[in-house]
């Protein structure tokens, strides 16, 4: 069973990012002070804390839906403003919330943004950029689904507005904010096991290619192999050319809606690493302390130039960061699983982030953790709690719009966690051991790596 800390009321304390770190953000940054280790003090305040707050939704069907009644949970939340390119969805959320404006197109909405607060996107993974920024530019606090963008190049522009704006930010990582988490990077940090030389992440979530019966076993419902030439008619209520967006156009086909059959398509999104690593790969990232991987490899079946791999493995080789010794990160997803939990080392956890130190080994998912051996941690007592605790993932960045005080998972954290949850679907695409250059945003020993650390948006959408 777990060895859990003693609940004992916590104080603020919240652990410092290292030199290292710091010095990856500025240099990211172009010199300009991250946003996300600003005090209190010198973060934009939006509004008075007294104030409510006027806020504008981008999304507001599914995850934008759940964003949205998080936030009104808060009385002092006014929705000003929901734009959704489903007609059907927008007409719905309006008819609860009818002081709104209504869009179609967010581009609109931020030509748009007087009088409006703080924004909160909650698109689709290949639109957030487009979205973020512009609010940004107009010094707006935004909160921002995962991952944070579409692509390296998008996180690395994302971090440089976020830090000239200096407001408050939230990448949507809404296990980030519970306790569970909290109590793992409290042991990590205090040296329970030990120095970590090495972590392991899997999930069994496949988004991505596989055949027939393997997507029937797993419950799917898309089992396609190639980008479909055919074009059907789109639903009558969704926009499709604005669905599009940033994107290369493709013919409306219902392997791409409805539901998030999208994230398997390269084109869309990034498969299962960028939905399910912006929350797993998480924890070590904060546990850790870690900034940019010198190395990535990545293994798995052939990659296909349309669709994610449903199953596949990213390694990361991490320098010192401060007192903080090297370490390796690896990652699986899908029938992909670490050696030790094959051989029985381990409970075997559906999924999990394992952490092996010096001193003993650390098991976690969500909602609980184990310190193993468990026999040699049985009377193990945890550290004071030092991190200070979380009202919840939307309230943490609503405190942050009026008071200026710290979130947990805001850009400069957030883009340097989506780059490297990047760069595993990167290596694995060119199928090539990555030599990373954090800084100039290159993988060095491989310059056809570029074509997937970029993209050149489609006519009419840009990120300037």
């Amino acid at each position: 069973m777990s060895q859990k800390n003693s609940m004992n009321k916590t104080t603020t304390n919240p652990t410092q990012r290292t030199a290292r770190r710091e010095f990856l953000k500025q240099s990211m940054v172009a010199g300009v002070a991250s946003a996300g280790v600003l005090t209190g003090s010198r973060l934009t305040r939006a509004v008075s804390a007294n104030d409510k707050l006027n806020i504008a939704f981008v999304g507001v069907g599914g995850r934008g839906g759940g964003n949205l009644q998080e936030m009104v949970a808060d009385p002092g939340v006014h929705v000003a403003a929901i734009c959704d390119v489903n007609q059907g969805t927008l007409q719905g959320v309006s008819s609860r919330y009818p002081q709104a404006k209504t869009y179609v197109d967010f581009r609109k909405l931020m030509d748009d943004l007087s009088g409006i607060d703080a924004v909160v996107v909650s698109s689709t993974e290949h639109t957030h950029a487009f979205a973020t920024l512009p609010a940004l530019q107009q010094k707006k606090p935004v909160y921002c689904e995962k991952p944070l963008t579409y692509n390296i190049q998008e996180a690395h522009r994302i971090m440089q507005e976020a830090a000239k704006a200096g407001v408050a930010t939230q990448m949507g990582t809404q296990i980030h904010a519970g306790a569970n988490y909290r109590r793992v990077v409290e042991l990590i940090q205090s040296g329970a096991i030990g120095p970590v030389s090495e972590a392991h992440v899997w999930t069994s979530r496949a988004w991505g290619l596989q055949s027939e019966a393997d997507a029937k076993a797993n419950g799917d419902i898309v089992w396609v192999t190639d980008r479909p030439a055919e074009a059907k008619s789109p639903p009558k209520e969704i926009d499709w050319d604005l669905w599009i967006g940033p994107a290369p156009m493709r013919p409306f086909n219902d392997v791409y809606l409805p539901g998030p059959k999208w994230y398997r398509w390269w084109d869309f999104a990034n498969g299962t690493m960028s939905d399910l690593g912006s929350h797993f790969n998480d924890l070590p990232f904060w546990a850790l302390k870690l900034d940019s991987p010198k190395t990535v490899e990545a293994f798995g079946p052939p990659p296909h130039k349309e669709i994610a791999p449903a199953s596949m493995t990213a390694m990361y080789e991490y320098g010192a960061r401060g007192d903080l010794p090297p370490c390796k990160v690896a990652w699986y997803q899908g029938a992909d699983k670490p050696q030790i939990w094959k051989a029985g080392g381990i409970p075997k956890w559906e999924s999990g982030i394992l952490f092996i130190g010096r001193d003993g080994m650390l098991l976690s998912d969500y909602g609980r953790y184990v310190l193993l051996p468990e026999e040699k941690f049985k009377d193990y007592q945890g550290p004071k709690p030092f991190l200070r605790e979380s009202p919840g993932h939307q309230r943490e960045w609503l405190e942050a719009v009026r008071t200026g005080s710290p979130t947990g998972s805001p850009f400069d954290y957030a883009g340097l966690l989506t780059i490297a949850n990047h760069l595993g679907n990167v290596a694995y695409r060119v199928g090539k051991k990555l030599e990373w250059d954090g800084v100039a945003l290159r993988a060095t020993n491989c310059p056809e790596a570029t074509q997937y650390i970029e993209r050149t948006p489609r006519s009419g959408w840009s990120l300037t």
